[in-house]
């Protein structure tokens, strides 16, 4: 006879025996990917709408030249500082070309320039920098002028590309890459999940350069939206597919099933409003502005912007921060792999 749905004897299951039956059956994990996908939900919209829904200027770093220390200019700049709700990180500079050249360094987003008399005063922006910060800060100059009686010229230093208005093809190529990469690590795992661990990782290579080509290759060549330094630009993508690939391998490795909870969170939730894509870091939180900095997301839009407008002064920091990220990953996959979900047998032992 089959057993009885009331149990071995006919009784009824306890608590414990149905307990044991729920968390046995796939009705267990459906039921915390409820949970988690609803979690999922508010988090990401709460997530960008903090960073991204009212961006506010906190310290901008400006640079300034001339007759700066001048009653008038010093009434200019207070000026600015309370139309701003902000206050501007003032760094003085022996020369014009000088802060302009600090400016091409992303060490400054504006130049402000007094005549001798204080009465004329050039606010030289750089649209290249971050769209809203310029926005922001020549709104905020030709206000403040008015009010002071003071003539000012707002001049944008590094204009964004004609197909790039407001500089936010360099997100979203970013974003692509972003995601892509984790996403075809997710993939490998389901659809090529006899992979070994060198083969994974080989994998992951192969995906991130045929697919940070394709990413270029569309924006630039297929629609002409932003004109790419070809190769560097094809780098950094390929670099930060790979980099958040091995993330997803990484914590796949560490907590199994679960990876995409860790990754999603560091990627998407965190990083990518951390950024400096969408809203120039400026203007985001304080805490997302410095941490968004050493995470794959805000390290790709500042290698890949930097590539993109301001060539001759690329850094090394957004670089060293992927690879960082790529190295620990592949370390933890390849030192923990036995815990790694995927694989298949190999040897003699195994041959039958």
């Amino acid at each position: 006879m089959p057993d009885s749905p009331h149990g071995s004897h006919g009784r009824p299951p306890t608590r414990a025996e149905r307990w044991s039956a729920f968390r046995e059956s796939p009705f267990l994990p459906a039921s915390v990917l409820l949970l988690i996908i609803a979690a999922a939900a508010g988090l990401f919209a709460g997530s960008y709408t903090y960073a991204m829904a009212d961006p506010t200027p906190h310290n901008i770093p400006t640079a300034v030249t001339g007759s700066y220390g001048g009653p008038a200019a010093r009434r200019f700049l207070d000026g600015m500082e309370q139309a701003l709700g902000a206050s501007l990180k003032l760094h003085p500079y022996g020369s014009r070309e000088a802060a302009v050249r600090a400016v091409d360094e992303q060490k400054e987003f504006a130049v402000v320039e007094a005549s001798a008399d204080g009465r004329s005063i050039g606010v030289d922006v750089s649209g290249a920098s971050g769209a809203t910060v310029a926005q922001v800060l020549g709104e905020a100059a030709v206000k403040v002028g008015r009010a002071t009686g003071t003539t000012v010229t707002v001049h944008d230093l590094k204009p964004s590309q004609r197909g790039d208005p407001r500089g936010l093809a360099i997100f979203y190529i970013s974003l692509a890459a972003v995601i892509i990469g984790f996403v075809g690590s997710i993939q490998l795992s389901v659809h090529a999940r006899a992979l070994n661990p060198l083969e994974r990782v080989a994998f992951t290579v192969a995906y991130a350069l045929l697919g940070g080509f394709v990413i270029a290759a569309v924006v630039d060549w297929l629609l002409g939206a932003v004109k790419l330094p070809f190769l560097e630009s094809w780098g950094i993508l390929s670099l930060t597919m790979f980099t958040t690939g091995m993330v997803f391998t990484m914590f796949n490795t560490l907590v199994g099933r679960w990876a995409m909870l860790p990754t999603w969170g560091l990627m998407v939730l965190l990083g990518n409003p951390s950024s400096g894509g969408a809203v120039s870091w400026p203007l985001l939180p304080s805490p997302l502005g410095e941490i968004g900095r050493w995470l794959p997301p805000g390290a790709s839009v500042n290698a890949q912007h930097t590539a993109v407008y301001f060539r001759g002064h690329q850094h090394a920091f957004p670089f060293l921060v992927l690879t960082g990220w790529a190295v620990v990953s592949c370390a933890v996959f390849l030192i923990w792999r036995h815990r790694h979900p995927g694989g298949r047998p190999v040897g003699p032992a195994h041959a039958a």
